[in-house]
């Protein structure tokens, strides 16, 4: 599925950003392009360490006082098991 490039303006700068999911984006302005949770710099891989290392989903979205929702959380893992099934495919049928 080919995405567009979104632009909005946000208190006067104009954000461009490709939508990967509800909640989480990809802004070639931002973090160089890697997914982060939906205007915030917060990267969503930095999370999902945070969540292998033992936190919890609550803890983290307390931890960043309201800056993304637990929504936006479910939404970055389920996307990245996603990620994961589609490279792990492509990569057996290099085999």
């Amino acid at each position: 599925m080919k995405r567009k490039m979104v632009r909005e303006e946000q208190n006067g700068q104009v954000y461009e950003y490709m939508p990967l999911g509800k909640y989480i984006v990809s802004a070639p302005g931002v973090c160089r392009g890697r997914p982060t949770f939906k205007n915030t710099r917060i990267e969503v891989a930095g999370i999902l360490e945070r969540l292998s290392g033992g936190e919890t989903i609550d803890q983290i979205v307390a931890g960043f006082r309201g800056r993304f929702s637990r929504a936006a959380l479910e939404e970055g893992i389920k996307l990245a098991a996603r990620a994961l099934v589609h490279e792990a495919g492509k990569r057996a049928l290099v085999r």
